[in-house]
């Protein structure tokens, strides 16, 4: 009896669910590693009925400015849209061989350091996460493949902010919490929004996530930037994702796309404050360990003035141990319209609370703080 009152019981929670997150579960259900049921998954790189071209602007970056961020000409990009999510742009893996190299080794070596901020420094004091690479190299070199070894500080990180540093408690960005912004990831973001018809985006926020096979991003609308008529820009590397578009409105039910490493995606326009939600990392679909974009070797040389650094065998091979259960991904915004200045706000509001957890990225097995419109 008690077991059949739990069963109507589940059930009737399964019908108060909205048709964002009952998808959502059904992604993330724990069955599906066996062998899940992706038929329903969006693939750009295969004809869909749903998917249809996207037009660029070719002529709003030069090859020069394209070689110079690590990208292919524009006009050898391959672009496309969805039927009914105006101003959604999906972009197949522009990226120059060994390029995505150089955004993964920014994104593990160089961008996790101070003044930028990361979840980490809400555990720790500010000496011991002063050098996360440099604290874990030794240790993900010699990573074997058990479950059960420690994990480094660098396989710790869920989040590092960059530019105006979002306040997880308060959902805001403010003047006061704001460090430089990296040039090579602006510049890289620059010409992306040019290409897609957003000449003058500055790059001024940046969110970077850090994904293993266990993690997921909760359902969420990126509406605190003060300027929505920019795009949102969001770059993968390493293993890839489930990625759910939905709707203006959760019981709206979302369309679920593949993103591989160096895949891009623009979110604009009526696409721009859309529910969306990351339940799922998967395997490199290749069979192989990392994806063969990512095994691509450096070109020999890069015009002048170029962003992209060569990265050493010696960093790639921490690179590839970290990735080979990760994902990356970047987000960048701009918050604010050329002009604007952020609103006056109340001593408190402006605070930083330093020992916030309030974060949207949930693991299998653990109990976590830090979830921001999960899906719950």
């Amino acid at each position: 009896m008690a077991k059949m009152a739990a069963a109507a019981a589940a059930l009737a929670r399964e019908g108060r669910e909205d048709a964002f997150r009952r998808l959502f579960r059904f992604y993330r259900r724990r069955d599906l590693r066996g062998g899940p049921d992706l038929r329903g998954v969006i693939d750009f790189s295969a004809a869909g009925d749903q998917v249809v071209s996207s037009d660029l602007s070719i002529s709003s970056v030069s090859d020069q400015d394209a070689y110079r961020a690590g990208l292919r000409p524009v006009s050898q990009w391959k672009a496309y849209g969805l039927d009914g999510y105006p101003g959604f742009i999906f972009i197949s893996n522009p990226f120059l061989p060994g390029c995505q190299r150089h955004w993964v080794k920014q994104c593990l070596k160089l961008y996790p350091q101070k003044p930028n901020v990361c979840n980490l420094d809400m555990h720790m004091a500010a000496e011991e996460t002063i050098d996360l690479w440099g604290q874990s190299q030794e240790h993900l070199r010699s990573k074997g493949s058990s479950k059960r070894e420690p994990r480094s500080l660098l396989e710790k990180l869920r989040w590092v902010t960059l530019g105006y540093h979002y306040n997880w408690d308060t959902k805001k960005y403010s003047a006061d919490h704001y460090t430089p912004f990296p040039s090579d990831l602006a510049f890289l973001s620059e010409q992306v929004a040019a290409a897609c018809g957003f000449q003058g985006f500055q790059a001024e926020a940046g969110i970077l996530n850090y994904y293993h096979f266990d993690s997921s991003l909760g359902i969420h609308v990126d509406e605190s930037e003060l300027d929505h008529s920019q795009p949102l820009l969001s770059f993968s590397f390493g293993q890839s994702s489930i990625f759910l578009l939905g709707g203006l409105k959760r019981d709206e039910a979302p369309t679920a796309m593949f993103m591989h490493s160096g895949d891009i995606m623009v979110m604009s326009g009526f696409s721009r404050l859309l529910y969306h939600a990351v339940p799922r990392v998967l395997p490199n679909p290749e069979g192989t360990a990392l994806p063969s974009c990512l095994e691509q070797a450096f070109l020999s040389d890069f015009p002048d003035r170029s962003v992209i650094e060569h990265c050493s065998e010696e960093d790639w091979q921490i690179c590839t141990k970290y990735l080979q259960t990760s994902r990356i991904n970047m987000t960048i915004r701009q918050v604010l319209a050329v002009g604007q200045s952020f609103p006056d706000e109340s001593r408190r509001e402006k605070e930083w609370d330093a020992t916030s957890e309030s974060c949207y990225h949930q693991e299998d097995g653990e109990v976590k703080r830090h979830k921001l419109n999960t899906d719950s």
